[in-house]
């Protein structure tokens, strides 16, 4: 079983609202006992002590990181602590028309992530605002698929 940790960065409340759904599927699913620990004020040690990472994340502005989730990013990008191993996944929410700042504060931790060492499972889920109104229908069958990927 394993516990995952969800990072929400939201402005205007829809990242919020789909980690709600995430929460429910992840603690509901009878394929797995996994559980789930959202974070939306997170601080460093949070990364640091979660065994399994979820970030569910809007996009604001040019391709900006959320504000709640801003600072921790920095943190993560000037002290760069290893997270060796450590399995992530990304769902990222974003408007196409912005071209190349699409999904960008999902892109960004992605990254980041990667230059940390962490473990991607599977690819980053982007969403587009233009295409898909409600994000969960796109959103469930990549987290019952991430789910079966993640390790114990």
């Amino acid at each position: 079983m394993a516990t995952i940790s969800i990072f929400v960065g939201s402005v205007y409340g829809g990242a919020e609202r789909l980690s709600d759904e995430v929460i429910d599927t992840i603690e509901q699913s009878e394929q797995s006992e996994h559980q789930a620990k959202l974070i939306s004020s997170p601080t460093l040690d949070d990364i640091k002590s979660a065994s399994h990472i979820l970030v569910i994340t809007s996009t604001t502005g040019q391709g900006d990181i959320p504000d709640n989730l801003a600072p921790l990013y920095a943190q993560l990008n000037s002290q760069f602590p290893m997270l060796t191993g450590k399995p992530y996944g990304i769902i990222a929410m974003g408007d196409r028309s912005y071209g190349d700042t699409f999904c960008g504060a999902g892109r960004s931790f992605d990254e980041l992530f990667r230059d940390l060492q962490a473990k991607p499972v599977g690819h980053r889920l982007e969403i587009d605002a233009c295409e898909d109104f409600e994000p969960w229908p796109v959103t469930e069958p990549w987290l019952k698929q991430w789910l079966t990927k993640i390790p114990e």
